[in-house]
């Protein structure tokens, strides 16, 4: 197939190759090529789409579009490998310091404190169970607060209230699907 251009190409050539053509045939040839220097795939991936945007912008200037396509796409992955040595991980910035510890220990990056929007939906929701908790009988609510304040097993807290060990099971099981059925009404639960 002839590799000329509209205005190069005589009557008696073959049609001229698109963006279309040369994207279907050097594709994959181009992602090959790239990875020798960039040595990851999504890299090589978006040195190949640069390359070809590159050319999109000013194909009716290029007279050899394969060739072109190639030398881009080299320089555009030289410029990737030299950009990716300037990056240095947090991992390795202390190296004498990470032998000492084991790689588990890595240090927290994150802020540990919720954003003011998370913060306030949970303040919303804290006090929304309270809320539920106010719709309960007297009974359901020492039981709960005996379970889930104080941390007490059934045994306990059936010892502590004179119930059966059943009784508080079933009495803590109802108390908190009414909770959950007033939290649900308030949108808190799916």
């Amino acid at each position: 197939m002839a590799v000329g251009r509209r205005e190069d190409v005589s009557v008696a050539s073959p049609r001229p190759e698109t963006i279309e053509e040369l994207f279907a045939a050097l594709e994959s040839p181009l992602l090959c090529y790239a990875l020798r220097f960039v040595q990851e795939l999504s890299l090589a991936e978006d040195v190949v789409q640069d390359a070809f945007m590159k050319l999109h912008a000013q194909f009716d200037q290029v007279r050899e579009p394969r060739r072109w396509l190639y030398r881009t796409v080299h320089n555009l992955a030289l410029n990737q490998r030299r950009q990716s040595g300037k990056i240095i991980p947090l991992a390795q910035t202390s190296a004498s310091s990470s032998e000492d510890r084991p790689a588990s220990a890595e240090p927290e990056i994150t802020d540990p404190q919720p954003l003011p929007d998370e913060q306030i939906a949970r303040w919303e929701g804290i006090g929304l169970v309270r809320l539920s908790l106010e719709t309960l009988d007297e009974r359901s609510r020492e039981l709960i607060r005996l379970k889930f304040n104080e941390g007490l097993s059934y045994k306990e807290i059936s010892a502590r209230t004179g119930l059966t060990v059943g009784h508080v099971g079933y009495l803590l099981h109802h108390a908190l699907k009414s909770i959950a059925d007033e939290l649900a009404k308030t949108g808190v639960i799916p």
